[in-house]
């Protein structure tokens, strides 16, 4: 979940608008296709593999600098998280394409804020509100708060209360304008550093490349397991993070009419 250069967005933004006049799927966008992809680095799952759950989609950045949002939805990317935002200034380049051409191939699409600890909750919650649309059907918008360590600006380690009061703030006024409950990504030091938990029932979206989540976040339920950052998926240039939804197709259906409708 980082960054990458000009020169690349340039050839990224003519691709994709290159395929702008692809037919799209005609299947509904809660329809769940089975995933056919490919991983550069597998971690030899034992008991509890995530090719046992339905639905699998991914995450994206401007590290991926092309996607082929067809050709991703035909081998099974069923939705998709986009960065949007950064902090209090920055805004993903390729957000704005992404965001247009994920719906228009039938890939339910949510949002995530990459949380900037040098900067005020409030202002962040403001900036991913100025940048991300008000859009039918799109997943709840995503909190992505982990520790930065290797963070040109900011390598900050706050305290936990002082963590878990800024993430309220800023899931508390996204909520509000978006009339969803947000979704709280993490990571398992982050998780464990900062008693995550407490934050209250949110639904979690958790990161576990080494072993099924519920044997690293203590059983918490999770809705989104994201099991590796070096998948290999049809229509992607490079390596991009995959994740599953916890449940089956029906669930998921379910879970869209409640949370993203």
């Amino acid at each position: 979940m980082r960054f990458h250069a000009i020169a690349s967005l340039c050839l990224f933004l003519a691709a994709c608008g290159a395929r702008e006049d692809r037919v799209v799927p005609s299947v509904a966008s809660d329809s769940v296709t089975a995933p056919d992809f490919g991983d550069a680095d597998p971690h030899p799952w034992e008991g509890r593999p995530p090719q046992r759950y339905a639905v699998h989609g991914i995450d994206i950045s401007r590290w991926q600098t092309y996607v082929d949002w067809h050709a991703a939805r035909a081998a099974g990317v069923n939705f998709a998280f986009i960065k949007a935002t950064e902090g209090g200034d920055l805004v993903d380049p390729g957000f704005a394409i992404n965001w247009q051409l994920a719906a228009r191939h039938g890939v339910r699409r949510g949002a995530y804020h990459f949380f900037y600890h040098c900067r005020p909750a409030a202002e962040q919650a403001r900036w991913f509100i100025r940048h991300v649309p008000r859009s039918a059907g799109a997943l709840p918008p995503v909190l992505d708060m982990e520790w930065t360590p290797f963070s040109p600006t900011c390598t900050t380690r706050r305290d936990p209360a002082t963590i878990r009061a800024e993430a309220r703030t800023f899931l508390r006024i996204v909520e509000s304008h978006y009339g969803q409950r947000p979704i709280i990504y993490t990571t398992v030091d982050f998780w464990t550093d900062n008693q995550m938990w407490r934050l209250g029932d949110y639904p979690f979206w958790l990161r576990s490349v080494a072993a099924h989540p519920d044997d690293l976040y203590d059983g918490k339920h999770w809705t989104f397991w994201q099991y590796t950052s070096t998948g290999r998926v049809p229509g992607i240039s490079g390596e991009v993070d995959i994740n599953v939804f916890a449940g089956s197709a029906a669930a998921w259906r379910a879970w869209l009419a409640v949370n993203a409708p």
